[in-house]
Parts: structure tokens; sequence; C-alpha cells
């Protein structure tokens, strides 16, 4: 196959174009420079002379509280730039992978979100932007995927992991968040999966987290734990790290649905910290 990656240069996509190469397709990864996403003109362009059978949509403005004070760029990358491919996939007749988010619900209550779930009232800029995402590609096509993921960690960029280590190191006591929860996403189980979804034709919406539940009070101990560093870590609540945008409590999200279409679920968070923090010794 030929499949098209957008936002090569991001955790995800870094790893998305790794692991198709590893299956023997060809992976196209472009980034802002090689397809601007906002400019409709470009990505037909790119698209069509690519001649992919898929695209695996990964760019996305994500930095959550400056989309508070930066909405027009937000929606125009996360809504018309989604818009802008899915109109490219139904023209040429290719399946296209959309990556969305937790932040889709409002994170009230405690029960697992379902993939099917009527979604109400995100809580933040970000939020609505991926949600009205999602609504382009319902709206352009039959042949997608909608993967919602969380708490991304991967080896290309930064995350709550590297923070963590970071803190650790030169702090030796952090402080972490105890009342939201949800699941970790190491990026390099999550491309095995979408790389799984772009072989078939089981479309639909998903989630796609590794598997079991936590707060981030519990991911950062388990990070120290992985690294074998005695770090003092003091769980607070959110109210004590105000932010611009309002985060979701209730993050849980069910993954029942792959094993409905028969789609392998990804490892346990803690497995993926373990392997990712190795990972990370190892390149230094």
């Amino acid at each position: 196959m030929r499949v098209l990656v957008t936002g090569v240069k991001g955790q995800l996509g870094f790893d998305m174009v790794k692991e198709l190469e590893k299956r023997g397709h060809t992976a196209i990864g472009v980034d802002v420079e090689e397809m601007d996403i906002t400019d409709s003109m470009a990505v037909e362009r790119v698209i069509t002379h690519s001649m992919v059978d898929a695209v695996i949509h990964c760019a996305a403005y994500t930095a959550v509280d400056a989309a508070e004070d930066n909405q027009g760029i937000c929606y125009k990358v996360n809504v018309e730039g989604t818009e802008n491919i899915a109109k490219v996939c139904k023209k040429c007749d290719i399946k296209m992978i959309y990556i969305s988010t937790d932040y889709v619900f409002d994170g009230k209550g405690t029960r697992p979100w379902e993939p099917d779930d009527t979604i109400t009232e995100p809580l933040n800029t970000y939020g609505m932007s991926k949600h009205q995402g999602e609504q382009a590609v319902q709206k352009y096509l039959e042949k997608f995927y909608i993967v919602r993921i969380a708490w991304v960690f991967g080896m290309n960029g930064k995350n709550f992991v590297k923070t963590m280590l970071r803190l650790g190191e030169e702090n030796g006591a952090v402080k972490v968040v105890n009342d939201q929860f949800g699941s970790p996403t190491y990026t390099a189980d999550l491309a095995v999966l979408l790389a799984d979804m772009v072989e078939v034709n089981r479309f639909g919406i998903y989630h796609a987290t590794n598997e079991g539940f936590c707060s981030w009070y519990d991911f950062a101990c388990e990070i120290f734990k992985a690294a074998n560093m005695q770090v003092e870590v003091t769980p607070v609540s959110a109210e004590e790290f105000p932010a611009k945008a309002n985060r979701p409590s209730n993050s849980r999200m069910s993954k029942d649905k792959l094993d409905i279409n028969g789609f392998r679920r990804l490892p346990s968070w803690q497995n993926a910290t373990a392997r990712y923090v190795k990972e990370l010794k190892a390149q230094k």
C-alpha cells in the first residue's frame, strides 16, 4: 500500500511512518513544509500526485492552553485542515484515518466513554475543534476511521514522561494531579494498531489507548519506578495547577469495540511506560 501520513514531525506521525515501512508499505510522510493542510489546493495536489491508497491524518494544533488565545488558528488547522483532507479522500475514493482525542468529551462521571457515545460540550477550544474535525470526516466520507487517543508519549517530541524525568532529576520531588483519570498512549504501540486498521476496511469510530486506567499521579509514580529513580511524588488536585483551558476529569475510554471488530488492543500502560523509559535511556 501507499499511505500518506500527515504530521510526520510529531510523535505519532514519526512512529507511524516507521511502522508502515517495517511492514513493506510505502509511507509518504508530510508536514507543513510539504503540505499545508489549511491550503486546500496544496492538499489536493499532494494527495492526488502521491497516488496513495489511504491518508493517516496525525497533524493537528495541539497546544491546548494556547488554543484559548488562538482560536482562529486552532480551528483553521483542526477543522478546515481536516475538511480539506476529507474532501480529497472522497474525490480520490481513498480511506482516511483521523486521529482525535479524549477532549471531545465533557469529562463528567466515572464511566468509560464509548466510541459511539453522543459527544456533548467539550470543555475547551481544542476539544471543540477536534470534535468539529470528526464531524467533517463523517460528513464527507464513508471509508473512514476516527481514532480517539489520550495522554500521548513517543520518542519524537515533548511529553509528560520526558517532563517528569527532567523535573525528577532537577528537583528530586514533583507535585502531580491526582483527580484526572485516563489512559496513556505510547505512539509506537498505537502505530501498530493504526497500521492494522489501514490494511483492512472495518471502518468506524474507535478508542485506542494503552490498557488500564490511572491518574496523572499514578502515571508519574510508574515513570519513576521504570526509571529506578527515587523521587518524592505528591498528589494534588487540579485546582493547584490552574490553566487557561479546562481539562476533563474523566478521560477513561472503552476499547471494547476493538475486540468486537477483531483488532488487537494495545499493551498495558505500565508495560508501555517501562519499554519507553528503557528506550529513552538507551538513546542517551
